[in-house]
C-alpha cells in the first residue's frame, strides 16, 4: 500500500514539503511517495494510476484545496482523499476539523456536490467562499507581493485599502429570484463554509453541514471610512452581524452579486481581476 503525499510547494510561505516530508515518519508502516502538485498535469490520469488500498494526502492551503477540488470535479473518487492543512488561513480545516482530531482528515465525502459559482461565463466549483470588494483587493495586492517575493500581511492590507486605496461601490443582488440594491458596498462574499479569510465568520449561521444546503450572502456597506474600520474586527467572530444598520445577510440556493465597477474577486483565496459580476449555486 502506498501513500502518495501530494504537497503545494508555495504553500504555508513555502514551508509544506517540511511537513510532507514529516509524513513519512508518522506513516513509516506505508510506502510514503512525496509528490509536487505542480508535477501532476492530469488528475484524472494520476488518480486512474492508483492501486487497492493507495491513500492520497494532500497537503497545502484553501487555494490548493480549491485546485484539487476543481480538477478532480467529476471524478469518481474511491481512494481515501485525506487532508494535512499546511496554508496561511487555513479555513476549512477549521469548518470541518472535530475536537481532539488531529489532520491529515479524510476529505471525500467534502469534495462531492460542491457550490459552483460562474465568473465570466467560466464555473468553478469552491470550498469554502466567493468573495467581491475589499477581501478580492486584499488578494490582488497579496498576490503582486508575492510575486514580488514578499509576505502578504493581509490585515495591513485590509486597513490599508479601508482608510485609503480601496472604493466602495453599489451591487444588486438576487437571492432566489428577489433582487435587492445596496449602495457603498464594501464586502459581498458568498459562503458555503463557516470561515474564509484566514478565520472571518461573514455569515456566522452558514454550515455546510446544515440540514437543507444553501448559500448565504454578506452584505457590509457603510459611507465611513472610520465607522467600517471600527466594526471590521468583530467579523472574525462573527458579531458584525448585530450591526444591522451596516450588515445585511441573505441565504438562498441561486445567488448572484453585480456591481457598477469591475472589482477582483476572490474563489477560495484565487483571483480574478476585473469582475463585475457572479451567481454561486448549490
Amino acid at each position: 500500500m502506498k501513500r502518495y503525499v501530494l504537497y503545494n510547494p508555495y504553500a504555508g510561505n513555502g514551508g509544506t514539503e517540511g511537513v510532507a516530508q514529516s509524513l513519512a515518519e508518522r506513516f513509516s508502516e506505508e510506502e510514503i511517495i512525496l509528490k509536487s502538485v505542480l508535477e501532476i498535469a492530469d488528475y484524472s490520469e494520476f488518480l486512474q494510476g492508483l492501486e487497492g488500498g493507495d491513500k492520497v494526502t494532500l497537503c497545502g492551503g484553501d487555494g490548493t484545496l480549491n485546485r484539487f477540488a476543481n480538477a478532480c470535479k467529476g471524478l469518481p473518487l474511491d481512494k481515501e482523499i485525506s487532508y494535512y492543512p499546511t496554508g496561511s488561513g487555513n479555513d476549512f480545516a477549521k469548518d470541518i476539523a472535530k475536537e481532539g482530531e488531529m489532520p491529515p482528515y479524510v476529505i471525500n465525502g467534502y469534495l462531492q456536490n460542491l457550490p459552483t459559482v460562474t465568473v465570466n461565463g467560466k464555473d468553478y466549483a469552491f470550498i469554502n467562499g466567493v468573495g467581491f470588494g475589499i477581501d478580492g483587493y486584499c488578494c490582488e495586492v497579496g498576490d503582486k507581493l508575492k510575486e514580488k517575493g514578499k509576505k502578504a500581511n493581509y490585515t495591513a492590507i485590509a486597513v490599508k485599502g479601508l482608510l485609503f486605496h480601496y472604493k466602495t461601490c453599489g451591487a444588486t443582488v438576487t437571492v432566489d429570484g428577489e433582487q435587492r440594491s445596496f449602495k457603498n458596498v464594501w464586502l459581498a462574499p458568498t459562503m458555503f463554509g463557516t470561515y474564509y479569510g484566514g478565520g472571518m465568520m461573514p455569515a456566522p449561521n452558514q454550515k455546510r453541514d446544515g440540514e437543507e444546503k444553501q448559500l448565504s450572502v454578506l452584505l457590509f456597506t457603510g459611507k465611513s471610512k472610520l465607522k467600517t474600520l471600527m466594526i471590521f474586527p468583530s467579523i472574525f467572530k462573527g458579531e458584525h452581524v448585530k450591526k444591522e444598520k451596516y450588515t445585511t445577510v441573505l441565504s438562498g440556493k441561486e445567488i448572484t452579486v453585480r456591481f457598477d465597477e469591475p472589482r477582483a474577486l476572490q474563489i477560495d483565496g484565487e483571483t480574478i481581476l476585473g469582475v463585475t459580476e457572479y451567481t454561486a449555486k448549490v
